[in-house]
């Protein structure tokens, strides 16, 4: 296994502690599934180094039966599950946002994503077993091992998305253990839900009938209008952001690329949080008409990201390329980031725009 120290040498790193950073989107682009030294990694405070022999995950609350458990006590009681999907932060292309203003949060471009097989067991069987009432109006919590401002790191989604079989407690990526960064020896896989809702280093589940406490739940990710600022925005006001809407970039060609006149291939991604895409047009001329790029989606996998590739005959010039996606049920992309402009700089997925000079 390669040390943090050459898989950081591979990414673009916005900040050292926490640890956060995402790789080039032509190296993204390279595999449908990404490999784990190519996955963005984001931290809300440190890396814990945990000993997997000794790690216990408790689970408690409202339920008949609280269990404690080992990794082996995972894998010889429970069922083991794979689903290939899409994690995503929901700051993903924030950059996009802050060219409009400034806003916080690190400045993630179109990497703060990635597509992988998850394995592990689900934690609807999990629940299960400890008598989960299922019709109940309940919320499931997640603590963490990991520090955040003195706290440990926390955060909860409806029972409902929590007992769907796509939600797991996840120990092996791509068919190999979670690299420290990624969480290891146990995280949680939400697919759909943005990637805070996927906790690593999981310490503590918790069942309650009301959504976690834990300041990452009760007072970050919310979505705000545009005229709410840091000082006037409550977090009772703002919405919860689980499920991630519908975006897409271009990856190939990068920002200020030089090419050839001619035929030209213009590579990406998009995706959808809940939602299948259907379509994805691309634009070689700012969005003043659009050619429909072909898609490569993996079906079996309903909750992982479309590749798009399409192959444009661009002249001699400056030109501004453009993708939006559609989704199954006929919606698309804003044009300007400046529709959905928020002070946190969240859910930017306007259309993606990339300036190149073609000789």
């Amino acid at each position: 296994m390669s040390s943090l120290a050459e898989r950081k040498a591979r990414l673009i790193v916005h900040g050292e502690a926490p640890y956060n950073a995402e790789p080039p989107l032509a190296r993204l682009r390279a595999s449908y599934r990404t490999a784990a030294d190519d996955f963005y990694v984001r931290s809300h405070g440190d890396l814990p180094e945990i000993d997997a022999d000794g790690y216990r995950l408790r689970l408690d609350g409202a339920i008949p039966t609280a269990l404690e458990l080992s990794l082996d006590d995972m894998r010889s009681r429970y069922a083991e599950a794979t689903v290939t999907a899409t994690m995503q932060c929901a700051g993903n292309r924030r950059a996009d946002m802050r060219a409009v203003a400034p806003v916080s949060g690190d400045p993630w471009d179109g990497g703060a994503i990635g597509t992988a097989d998850w394995t592990g067991v689900r934690l609807g069987d999990v629940l299960r077993e400890a008598g989960i009432a299922e019709s109940a109006d309940l919320h499931v919590a997640f603590e963490s091992h990991d520090l955040v401002e003195g706290r440990p790191y926390g955060a909860s989604i409806p029972l409902a998305k929590a007992l769907a079989p796509e939600t797991l407690l996840a120990f092996a990526m791509n068919g190999a253990p979670l690299l420290p960064e990624h969480g290891f020896p146990l995280r949680v896989v939400v697919p759909g839900f943005a990637g805070v809702r996927s906790p690593k280093w999981l310490k503590r589940i918790t069942v309650q009938d009301h959504p976690s406490d834990n300041p990452i739940q009760a007072e970050d990710y919310k979505l705000f209008p545009s005229d709410v600022t840091a000082e006037t925005a409550d977090p009772a006001q703002g919405h919860t952001i689980n499920t991630m809407p519908l975006n897409a970039a271009i990856c190939e060609p990068a920002r200020g690329a030089r090419l050839a006149a001619g035929a030209n291939t213009i590579r990406g991604y998009a995706v959808s949080g809940d939602r299948t895409v259907v379509r994805v047009d691309v634009s070689g001329n700012g969005g003043r008409t659009w050619a429909q790029a072909a898609l490569e989606h993996d079906a079996r996998a309903r909750f992982a990201w479309t590749f798009w590739t399409i192959d444009l005959d661009l002249p001699p010039g400056e030109h501004e390329l453009a993708v939006r996606a559609w989704d199954e049920a006929g919606q698309t992309q804003p044009a300007l980031p400046d529709d959905t402009w928020n002070y946190k700089g969240y859910l930017s997925a306007a259309w993606h725009r990339v300036r190149v000079t073609v000789e």
